[in-house]
C-alpha cells in the first residue's frame, strides 16, 4: 500500500514536471518560464527524496542539496536578469 502511494506520487509529480515544461516552452511572459523553472527544481526535489523512500538509501539526499542550491541560485539569477537585463554587473572606473 505505501510503495502504491509513492509510485501514484512519482507519477503525479512527472505530470507537474510535464506541465511546467510546458508553461516553459509556451509560457506568455519571461516571469511565467521563470515561476515554471523554479516549480520544475522543486519537483526534481521531490522525486528524489520519494526514489530515495522508494529504494530504501540515503545516497541522494547529496543530489537534493545540489538540486535545490541549484534551482535557488537559477531563480535568483534570472529574476536579476529580468529587471536589469544583465546578471553580472561590472563597474567601471574608466
Amino acid at each position: 500500500m505505501f510503495e502504491a502511494i509513492l509510485i501514484t506520487a512519482l507519477v503525479l509529480f512527472a505530470l507537474a514536471i510535464g506541465i511546467a515544461a510546458y508553461r516553459i516552452i509556451k509560457g506568455p511572459s519571461m516571469p511565467d518560464r521563470v515561476v515554471a523553472l523554479d516549480v520544475i527544481g522543486v519537483n526534481l526535489i521531490s522525486v528524489a527524496a520519494v526514489v530515495s523512500i522508494v529504494l530504501d538509501t540515503r545516497a541522494f539526499l547529496e543530489v537534493i542539496l545540489i538540486v535545490g542550491i541549484l534551482a535557488f541560485i537559477s531563480t535568483i539569477a534570472f529574476s536579476k536578469f529580468i529587471e536589469r537585463g544583465v546578471i553580472i554587473e561590472r563597474k567601471r572606473d574608466r
